[in-house]
């Protein structure tokens, strides 16, 4: 009869070691991942390309000469023309313009916050007959063109005697952006969590303190993101200054800027053009890099929620 051998025994009572596997191979990356990923990425160049190129030529544009300009728009400056800027500050009155922005830009700003957070946390907090009817007229404030409106608005401003006013222009820029303000900011309030102003309440604090010392911080990145937005939109307006204002003294940078183009006819002056147009476009540019972080947590901040 024939036997099979056999290990023999262990006798020192350990277990035999176990044979290890190989760990399975990490799975390669997709083709499709990796093409998809390059032209992402190509594309994002090319977009910030495409957005970069003409600020830098206008910024560059801006130290030339008239002939530079036409000869060789391509090329650096040869000198920097800073007297391009002194020109267009001075002889163009873009710094008459500039100050005029500012107080209209500034006060509408402040007003268009101060009146649309408000409206947007009480119809966004508080239940009471006709609250989605009154939020739905603001946003069909949003739908209605602005065009259709100039001619009644020129007529009521005329009425009120705000006409041709730096005051009359504020009022109608708060009028404008407070659709958009209540929208973005009753869809931001109702994120926010109600037991903090429920604790304010049962401390004794009034709706008014628990508004502006209380739920109004908590708001801040969304404050800041429309902020922004609206300050984009007022200080690039032109439809509406150009109807409501045409006083010189009280006219805008971008009716300044239309201004300076059109002063000397065909022959203009396309340095102090250029040097006028940078003046008028950095403060956008400062205002968005230094909150660029707050705009995209406030534009994110009810979807992380």
């Amino acid at each position: 009869m024939k036997t099979t051998d056999t290990p023999p025994a262990d006798t020192t009572g350990e277990r035999p070691p176990v044979a290890k596997t190989a760990p399975p191979a990490a799975p390669r990356e997709k083709t499709t991942g990796r093409t998809l990923n390059v032209f992402s990425h190509g594309f994002l160049i090319l977009w910030a390309f495409m957005v970069a190129m003409p600020l830098l030529w206008a910024v560059m544009t801006s130290f030339k000469t008239d002939k530079e300009i036409f000869s060789s728009p391509w090329s650096l400056p040869e000198t920097l023309h800073f007297d391009n800027w002194s020109r267009a500050w001075t002889s163009a009155n873009m710094s008459d313009y500039f100050l005029n922005t500012i107080i209209v830009v500034g006060f509408s700003l402040l007003g268009t916050m101060l009146l649309g957070s408000m409206a947007a946390y009480v119809l966004a907090r508080f239940e009471f007959p006709g609250n989605r009817f009154i939020y739905f007229l603001f946003i069909g404030g949003m739908s209605f063109p602005i065009i259709l409106a100039l001619v009644p608005l020129f007529y009521v401003m005329q009425n009120l005697s705000l006409l041709n006013t730096l005051p009359g222009l504020i009022l109608v820029y708060i009028g404008y952006s407070l659709p958009f303000t209540v929208f973005f900011m009753t869809s931001f309030f109702r994120t926010l969590p109600t037991s903090v102003a429920e604790a304010a309440f049962v401390d004794g604090a009034s709706h008014t303190r628990t508004f502006f010392q209380v739920m109004l911080p908590m708001a801040k990145p969304g404050l800041i993101s429309i902020t922004i937005f609206n300050f984009l939109g007022q200080w690039n307006q032109y439809l509406l200054p150009t109807v409501l204002n045409t006083e010189p003294e009280n006219k805008v940078l971008t009716q300044g800027l239309v201004q300076l183009a059109v002063s000397q006819g065909y022959k203009g002056d396309w340095s102090g053009l250029f040097a006028g147009l940078v003046m008028a476009m950095l403060p956008v540019l400062a205002a968005y890099i230094v909150f660029q972080r707050q705009v995209v947590q406030g534009l994110t901040a009810g979807a992380l929620k």
